[in-house]
């Protein structure tokens, strides 16, 4: 049966798509968006740094030292001003693609509720710290922002409208703009610092750095556009008379426009609408999250791998309180669990060649899909395929959905995430009748959990434990990643796992023949 995807998830994921063949996914920036906001703010902190330098933060210099550095000093510091500039609103650009593809990929409800829920108003930090930032310019755009900002802050019931007589009269003040300045340059900037910590304390391994390339190719992006399009200003400002001509940074400064028509009061309400409205949305409608992991204690010798591998900072280590010789124990935070399982491929007491005769029971565990129920339905479903070749497939439940190419030489076992798979499941199946293990995870670089691919691939590799044995044929594995719509590539790697079983069954055949091998991906 052909599963259907959601118009708006299979449009962002053909994008996806053809960003991996530009990039590959190491590189692709949609994998990376988050750490791509953090390195832009650093080019803007960096940058922002050398322009103070030369900045004279008074009403009646600002605009001449800023024409100084663009024109004088075009060499270093009318490039440091475009840097300044461009990489202010590729911030912008990479926060609201990141919004954009959280919900396209349904990544913001059910345990996720917090990060969206804190990230909305980090969002509007950021577009607030971007507007004080034309102010400091102090040209006719500056004076327009200036003017406009007073105005809607005017028509709140809290404020009054002296601030906004200021402008219009003209009697704007050196300490005034002084302590723009100190907003913009300080202030800020450090709420901002909080409100980004406040966004990801519930997530763990959180990747702040980009990969090499792709900085490197954002970096000469950005000074090849400073070079060939410099940020200037435009004319002085002039409070005796209204700009007629301005250049909108649309990223920073879209609302303006609608306040010759809406007001202040119109331009708040949109404001509040969307901000309650996307606050909202993780519960628009609310997603339901699985059972949470469950600890056995008597089978958990409290090496604390669980809680270092689990992607939402769901368990903790703690003192230990059975009478059994080990110092800690895991502990599940409910309300942080994603059930994802991936704790319990963490765990190594999964090993499914525990207890063959029993029931196999670890130190932690899914109760709706129990690691014992996993090795039973390994079993069951290689006792039923038919032909000579058995190719046995794990596949995470929120990638491609091999069901769509069942085959009477191919089994699946469905999993949770692909890093909920234990690396000794894999031996288990060769073991027990698999010609061939194909194993279906997320894209690589974009698990649905964040981490599960990584840490499978890890265990593979023999980076983290549990690791796979070393003795295990890894000729006969394949371990891939593919989104719903990558049915082709799926399909491609089906045939290459028939394939490979064919030629190891051949030269198994043969004594003299080399066997074994590295994992294929």
């Amino acid at each position: 049966m052909k599963q259907h995807v959601n118009p708006i998830k299979a449009l962002y994921l053909h994008l996806e798509a053809l960003f991996n063949v530009a990039f590959g996914d190491k590189w692709n920036p949609f994998y990376h968006l988050g750490s791509l906001a953090f390195f832009f703010f650093w080019i803007v902190l960096i940058s922002g740094i050398y322009l103070l330098i030369f900045f004279d933060t008074t009403l009646s210099g600002a605009y001449s030292s800023l024409e100084y550095l663009t024109h004088d000093q075009w060499y270093l510091g009318g490039i440091m001003r475009s840097f300044h500039r461009y990489a202010s609103d590729a911030a912008v650009l990479t926060i609201m693609l990141h919004v954009f593809r959280e919900f396209s990929l349904d990544r913001y409800r059910g345990i996720r509720w917090y990060s969206w829920f804190t990230g909305v108003p980090t969002l509007w930090m950021v577009v607030l710290v971007g507007i004080t930032g034309y102010w400091m310019v102090w040209d006719q755009l500056a004076q327009y922002v200036a003017v406009e900002s007073s105005k809607m802050l005017g028509a709140l019931p809290f404020f009054n409208d002296a601030m906004s007589r200021n402008f219009l009269e003209g009697n704007i003040s050196e300490r005034f703009f002084t302590l723009m300045g100190f907003l913009h340059l300080l202030g800020q900037p450090m709420f901002l610092i909080f409100m980004i910590w406040f966004h990801v304390r519930r997530l763990a391994h959180v990747e702040i750095t980009v990969p090499r390339g792709l900085a490197v190719g954002v970096m000469i992006s950005l000074i090849t556009l400073s070079i060939l399009k410099p940020a200037v200003s435009h004319a002085p400002a002039d409070l005796s008379i209204v700009p007629s001509e301005l250049h909108l940074d649309w990223f920073y400064l879209n609302a303006f426009p609608l306040l010759d028509n809406w007001g202040g009061m119109g331009v708040w309400y949109l404001a509040w609408g969307v901000t309650i409205l996307l606050m909202l949305m993780p519960w628009l409608p609310p997603k339901k999250v699985g059972d949470v992991a469950v600890v056995e204690l008597e089978h958990c010798n409290g090496c604390g791998q669980c809680a270092t591998d689990c992607p939402f900072d769901a368990i903790s280590m703690q003192a230990r309180t059975d009478d059994r010789k080990y110092a800690l124990e895991p502990v599940v935070l409910d309300h942080l669990c994603a059930a994802c399982g991936i704790c319990v491929g963490s765990c190594v007491s999964s090993n499914p060649f525990r207890r063959s005769d029993k029931e196999l029971i670890t130190g932690i565990d899914m109760p709706q899909y129990s690691i014992d129920e996993i090795r039973n339905t390994t079993k069951d479903i290689l006792a039923g395929i038919q032909g000579e070749h058995k190719i046995l497939v794990f596949n995470c439940k929120n990638a491609f959905n091999l069901e769509e190419l069942a085959a009477p030489d191919v089994g699946i076992v469905k999993m949770f995430c692909i890093g909920h798979l234990p690396a000794a499941m894999v031996d288990f199946a060769l073991k027990n009748g698999a010609a061939g293990v194909l194993i279906i995870g997320c894209r690589p670089g974009d698990c649905y959990y964040r981490l599960g691919n990584i840490w499978l691939d890890e265990r593979f590799e023999g980076k983290r434990k549990p690791l796979l044995r070393s003795g295990v044929d890894r000729g006969k594995m394949l371990f891939d990643g593919a989104s719903e719509t990558d049915g082709k590539k799926v399909r491609a790697r089906l045939e290459e796992m028939r394939q490979i079983v064919v030629r190891s069954a051949s030269e198994e055949a043969q004594p003299s023949s080399a066997k074994g091998g590295e994992v294929q991906s």
